[in-house]
């Protein structure tokens, strides 16, 4: 993500944040500063309850510690700069914005992950509860989680390296709040075809091997539920996944509206709003 040889160190961008409605911008700030603040103490907080709380250190615990620290961390990645909505100054230098990005995929990309992690985890607690703490092992659970993080970082590092090719001509206007990948590339001076097409690569992918886990899971989840005799067992299973099926829905609708349509500028307008709110 360089600028022409003249200018490379001095690379200056401005996120435009919400301009189209200036007389919303205090409200708005206020109400994504609500639920930054209630996300962060909410995922925090059972992170840190889940590590003291010896009771607590089970698979399925695990996994949602892990998913919760994910989820703050990525929230928080973004938050900061929803200050741009009460300041004047929005602009944001080469390095920041590099970095931005750089956590930013990690995060997604894990916690995309780990929600089919999770899934996985919620069919062989349904399906065979007696053989629940030998099928998810300690030792699988950390593989899962490891392996999870370390796609993650595979890709924002391949993203990053690819945008850090790239040419920006002159002072540069973010149609975003933060360093979205695609609203950068579309500043671009260069050729910008090879980082689309390995966006498009890495998200479709992703997004059809984590949803293929989710769904398959789910099928399985619903069939062993339906197989119960008592009714309150099914109530409680189904009301069991009923949280994380809606966090899926959210997460991976919003990331399919974003990253595996083509590209336009109406496509990254509509976005921008149920994209900071996920992110919270």
């Amino acid at each position: 993500m360089s600028l022409s040889d003249g200018n490379k160190s001095g690379a200056t961008f401005m996120l435009s944040g919400f301009s189209d409605s200036p007389q919303l911008q205090v409200p708005l700030f206020l109400i994504f500063l609500a639920i930054y603040s209630v996300s962060f103490v909410g995922n925090l907080g059972m992170f840190i309850i889940i590590k003291i709380n010896p009771k607590l250190h089970t698979p399925m615990y695990f996994i949602l510690s892990h998913l919760s620290f994910v989820d703050f961390c990525y929230s928080s990645t973004a938050a900061p700069r929803l200050m741009n909505l009460v300041v004047k100054d929005r602009t944001i230098s080469f390095s920041g914005c590099a970095v931005q990005f750089f956590f930013f995929c990690i995060f997604v990309v894990a916690e995309s992950l780990l929600l089919a992690v999770m899934t996985y985890n919620c069919f062989v607690a349904i399906s065979n509860p007696l053989l629940y703490t030998v099928a998810m092992s300690q030792k699988l659970c950390a593989m899962l989680v490891v392996g999870s993080y370390a796609w993650g970082v595979a890709c924002s590092l391949t993203l990053t390296c690819s945008a850090l090719m790239l040419s920006f001509c002159g002072f540069n206007t973010i149609n975003h709040f933060f360093c979205e990948f695609s609203s950068l590339l579309s500043l671009s001076c260069s050729d910008t075809f090879i980082n689309q097409l390995l966006l498009f690569i890495f998200a479709t992918f992703n997004e059809i091997s984590t949803l293929l886990i989710i769904l398959t899971s789910y099928v399985s989840i619903v069939v062993t539920i339906l197989k119960m005799r008592s009714a309150s067992g099914r109530r409680k299973a189904f009301s069991t996944c009923a949280s994380h099926l809606t966090a899926i829905t959210i997460f991976h609708g919003t990331v399919l509206l974003l990253y595996c349509v083509p590209n336009s500028k109406n496509s990254r307008h509509t976005v921008k709003w149920p994209l900071c709110f996920t992110q919270q």
